[in-house]
């Protein structure tokens, strides 16, 4: 009797540690899939709070008491002038010009970097230029600040003329160099997604390397290398220490890259510490963040739409 048991409490005790196991499984698998849609739907939410914060600050001052054409027509930023004036155009200038001159830096750095590190950089060079970009990524924007305030500025006042070297041009590259990382990196892999058997048919047709990157692989890659100047403009939009170290910070409407600006992140971040909690001029720079905060998002979302449009054609 005691025989015949023996196997049966064993199978028996066998089950029982099977359905363990999966019930383990089970709550494992719920647990990592709860923590992983917490993770993902958490960006949503930060960033309808973000907006819904900057909403609350500068929304009841946009509404009633903000003249929009003032604000888009006029370069006088005063809020300190009696009456107060709120005129916005020449930082929304010095932006978009800061920005235009960053994208002229960048973009050829970045698309021939990309192009060589995808197409003719082999082995360990290839390996050795990509730690070297996300290096240069790395460096704070502070760094970056420095560099052009007391090395690029004395060298273009020396170089150029110039009654000073903190400028729109000065801004332009430290603003270039500082987006080119992210941009050659998502420039990469569009180029990357191409498939192979384009290649390998112009190659089977006579063509030269180069050939096939600018007739074949660059047009395939067009969208993501869209993309990734979208991205990086909306990176340059949005620095803020550099670009005020670098540019002059003065308010004027940029007629040279030599005149001195003032972007719309620098004028928060030189003027919110001195302003009173809740007052008009703490809501108008709350307004300036709005603005910036919808046209980063903005240029961001095309960028986005303009990726996944990619990777359904390469799929």
């Amino acid at each position: 009797m005691a025989a015949t048991t023996s196997p049966d409490r064993a199978r028996h005790a066998a089950a029982l540690a099977e359905l363990d196991q999966r019930d383990r499984a089970w709550w494992s698998d719920r647990i990592a899939k709860v923590l992983v849609f917490g993770g993902g739907i958490s960006a949503i939410v930060f960033i309808a709070a973000i907006f819904v914060f900057l909403g609350t600050q500068g929304l009841d001052f946009a509404v009633h008491r903000l003249d929009w054409g003032e604000f888009f027509g006029s370069i006088a930023w005063r809020p300190n002038g009696y009456p107060p004036q709120y005129g916005a155009r020449a930082l929304i200038a010095g932006t978009a010009a800061v920005t235009g001159v960053a994208m002229l830096v960048a973009v050829p750095f970045s698309f021939g970097a990309a192009v060589y590190i995808g197409e003719f950089a082999r082995g360990r060079t290839r390996e050795w230029l990509k730690v070297l970009i996300e290096l240069l990524a790395a460096i704070p924007s502070v760094v970056w600040g420095v560099i052009g305030l007391h090395v690029m500025g004395p060298w273009m006042t020396a170089l150029f003329g110039v009654e000073s070297g903190l400028n729109l041009l000065n801004a332009g590259i430290i603003l270039g160099l500082m987006a080119a990382p992210i941009m050659t990196t998502i420039a990469e892999d569009a180029l990357k997604a191409v498939p192979d058997t384009y290649r390998e048919a112009a190659e089977a047709l006579g063509a030269t390397r180069w050939q096939v990157v600018w007739r074949v692989v660059l047009p395939h890659a067009r969208p993501g290398l869209s993309a990734a100047v979208l991205l990086g403009i909306g990176r340059a939009f949005g620095e803020t220490i550099a670009v005020l170290m670098a540019s002059g910070h003065a308010i004027n409407i940029p007629h040279s890259v030599f005149d001195p600006v003032r972007t719309l992140t620098a004028t928060i971040a030189a003027e919110l510490g001195e302003t009173a909690k809740g007052d008009d001029h703490w809501q108008a720079l709350f307004v300036l963040g709005i603005l910036l905060f919808l046209i980063t998002f903005t240029i961001n979302l095309i960028a986005d739409t303009l990726v996944r449009g990619f990777r359904r054609r390469g799929a």
